[in-house]
């Protein structure tokens, strides 16, 4: 599993020109799912997450986690962060979970953090999303499962 976290000052989804979903000051957390993800899996990346300290402490060091300071999430299926380069220019998505399995773990995964956060937003699953934000910092990290 791959979480691509960004820390934002805003973001929101669309699809078909309705925005589903909009934060403030939060991550933007993309979110790919390979076909050996598990919910123990899910769980470790979860607690990563909300105990990440990327937010600014009164001394400007980054200290303080999402609810520290009242942070929301928004959360984006993304199949692509398992695309395969290596061969050619048009990427493989082999790794990438089936999309019932991926599917049924992204719902998992928000149901898990809402049970954490205030305010957890969402994007469509499979859908054609338009996201934008405005990255804080810029602040962007990568969180694999294979790296915990």
């Amino acid at each position: 599993m791959r979480f691509v976290i960004q820390r934002v000052s805003k973001a929101s989804v669309k699809v078909e020109e309705r925005q589903i979903g909009a934060i403030e000051k939060g991550f933007l957390v993309f979110i790919g799912v390979c076909q050996e993800d598990t919910k123990e899996i899910a769980d470790k990346m979860i607690k990563k997450l909300i105990g990440l300290r990327i937010f600014e402490d009164e001394q400007r060091k980054t200290n303080l986690a999402l609810s520290d300071v009242g942070g929301s999430l928004l959360l984006i299926s993304q199949f692509t962060l398992y695309a395969d380069c290596r061969k050619g220019n048009r990427p493989s998505f082999i790794q990438a979970g089936a999309p019932d399995m991926a599917k049924a773990l992204y719902e998992y995964i928000i149901d898990e953090c809402k049970k954490q956060i205030e305010t957890v937003e969402q994007g469509e699953f499979g859908a054609d999303m338009k996201v934008e934000l405005l990255n804080d910092g810029p602040f962007t990290i990568l969180v694999d499962s294979q790296e915990l």
